[in-house]
C-alpha cells in the first residue's frame, strides 16, 4: 500500500481493480475543508486517461509492473507476435492492443513488454527509432521564409512533417512519444 502524499510521475497503482500509471498530479491544501490530491491518471489496461481526487493520506495498492525485453517478429493477420529474449517463448498481442505502438514496429526490433501478475498490459518503445522514408514529394527551393516542411511516409506507414531537404531513402530518427521528426541518423 502507498499513501496519495507520495505519489511521483510514472508511479503505477492499482485503484479499484484496474492498473494505472501517475500522468500528473497535485496537493491541494484548500483554506477551509481538507486537503486532497488532484491526479491525472492512465489505465494500462485500455489507454483510458481519467482525472480521480484522493482525500490526503488516502492509501492505494501500488502496482509492481515487469519490464522484460522481447524481439518483434512478425505481424499474422491482425495479430503481432513477439518472442522473449531470455526464454524463447512466442506470444501474440492484437492490433488493437498495439495502436500507436504499431507506428513504429519493425520485424527484428527489441522492445520491453509491459506485465502485471502474468497479464501482458502492452510495450515500451524506445523513445526514438530509426525509419526509412518510402515516400515523400520533391522539395521546392526559394518559396520558404523559414522553417518549412512537407509530409513524408516511413517504411511503417506513418506520416511524418520533415524539413524540405529530406528525400526519399533517408533514414530519419523519429521520436516515439509524439511520433515526431527528430533528424536523418
Amino acid at each position: 500500500m502507498i499513501s496519495v502524499n507520495d505519489f511521483k510521475t510514472g508511479l503505477t497503482v492499482e485503484v479499484e481493480g484496474d492498473i494505472f500509471t501517475v500522468l500528473d498530479f497535485q496537493h491541494v491544501k484548500p483554506g477551509k475543508g481538507a486537503a486532497f490530491v488532484r491526479s491525472k491518471l492512465k489505465n494500462l489496461r485500455n489507454g483510458n486517461t481519467v482525472e480521480r481526487t484522493f482525500r490526503a493520506g488516502e492509501t492505494i495498492g501500488r502496482a509492481i509492473i515487469e519490464n522484460r525485453g522481447v524481439q518483434y517478429l512478425y505481424a499474422s493477420g491482425s495479430d503481432h507476435v513477439f518472442m522473449d529474449n531470455e526464454t524463447y517463448d512466442q506470444f501474440e498481442l492484437s492490433a488493437k492492443q498495439l495502436e500507436w505502438e504499431l507506428n513504429f514496429l519493425k520485424e527484428n526490433m527489441t522492445v520491453n513488454i509491459v506485465s502485471y501478475q502474468g497479464e501482458i498490459l502492452g510495450i515500451n518503445l524506445p523513445t526514438s527509432v530509426d525509419l526509412k522514408v518510402t515516400e515523400t514529394e520533391p522539395g521546392v527551393k526559394g518559396n520558404t521564409a523559414q522553417g518549412a516542411t512537407k509530409a513524408a511516409t516511413v517504411e511503417t506507414g506513418l506520416t511524418v512533417q520533415v524539413p524540405l531537404f529530406i528525400n526519399e531513402g533517408d533514414v530519419l530518427l523519429i521520436d516515439t512519444r509524439e511520433g515526431k521528426y527528430i533528424s536523418r541518423a
